[in-house]
């Protein structure tokens, strides 16, 4: 069976549930897809699809590349908030997703619960794609992995440190680094490390390849061919901010110091938004390594790879 045939009608709620051999096919498409795009190129394999995007969380990213992404592969995307639609109000999500698998081709869902993401897949019979959740943001993964390979030629046999709060960032990071051949290290306060479920599930995805969770972000750093940030304060945890900037600051701070222990040719990358000087400095970010624009316009091409891939 070809990956095409494979992937078809298939969900996405954590790069866990894709082969190694299926997310290298959905980079590759999404280089080609990319490629089209900026030759002008008109392609359109969803003409007639209909994507449903569903948002609890706000979103500028997410947003912007799926519904420019379905139009731009001649289909239709419809922005769902939850304040408009019954899920908001108390339907259950099994019901949604029944009536929606009636309407659209895919959903995207961008939410906080990971099992409200799990409900709606199970009960809906059309492709569900997890836009993020409190513990996994696998579309940012797929257009991280994308750069990274633009940048370096490769994936196998890179080190990608993660410094900051151990959130869906760290855990998605850790998966889809285990799963494609790069080692990847987590640099985060003892309170704040990624899930210990999630730390044992991406050391059963590495072979060969280490998957480290330390206190220290200079032995995360040591020899890293990417170095990666996020805001120390997610979505919904805007009340915890001043304790995280009191468990974070300094030590976990993305700048030239904690930069030096990398490769001379390390790259920075964050998922925006960013924070200048809390999780990183404004000579990182801002700087000739840093590539956290080149990685944000990657959203688009990996998602509509993706689309094609699920809804095609």
């Amino acid at each position: 069976m070809s990956f095409k045939e494979k992937l078809k009608g298939k969900d996405l709620l954590t790069l866990a549930d894709y082969s190694k051999a299926e997310i290298a096919y959905i980079l590759e498409l999404a280089a080609q897809i990319k490629q089209k795009r900026k030759n002008g190129e008109i392609y359109e394999p969803l003409k007639g699809k209909t994507l449903g995007m569903i948002f609890e969380k706000s979103s500028t990213r997410t947003r912007v590349s799926f519904e420019a992404g379905i139009y731009q592969l001649g289909g239709t995307g419809l922005f769902l908030s939850s304040n408009d639609i019954q899920i908001g109000r108390g339907e259950p999500i099994s019901d949604t997703a029944k009536v929606l698998s009636g309407y659209l081709d895919g959903i995207m869902i961008r939410t906080f619960s990971q099992k409200d993401v799990e409900d709606l897949a199970e009960n809906a019979s059309i492709p569900v794609i997890n836009g993020l959740t409190d513990d996994y943001h696998p579309c940012q993964v797929l257009a991280d992995l994308q750069t990274i390979k633009e940048t370096k030629g490769k994936l196998e046999g890179l080190k990608l440190a993660y410094i900051g709060d151990g959130n869906n960032m760290a855990h998605s990071l850790m998966i889809g680094c285990a799963k494609m051949g790069l080692d990847v290290a987590i640099a985060a306060p003892k309170d704040y490390q990624p899930k210990q479920e999630i730390q044992e599930l991406a050391q059963s995805f590495a072979e060969g390849t280490e998957v480290l969770v330390t206190e220290d972000p200079i032995e995360a750093v040591k020899d890293a061919d990417v170095i990666y940030s996020d805001v120390w304060a997610s979505m919904g945890q805007e009340a915890e901010q001043k304790a995280r900037e009191t468990a974070f600051a300094a030590t976990y701070q993305v700048n030239t110091e904690l930069f030096s222990y990398a490769k001379d040719d390390a790259i920075f990358m964050h998922c925006l938004p960013a924070h200048r000087g809390e999780e990183v400095t404004s000579e990182i970010i801002d700087g000739p390594q840093s590539v956290v624009f080149q990685e944000a316009e990657n959203r688009l091409h990996a998602q509509k790879a993706l689309m094609v891939a699920l809804m095609g």
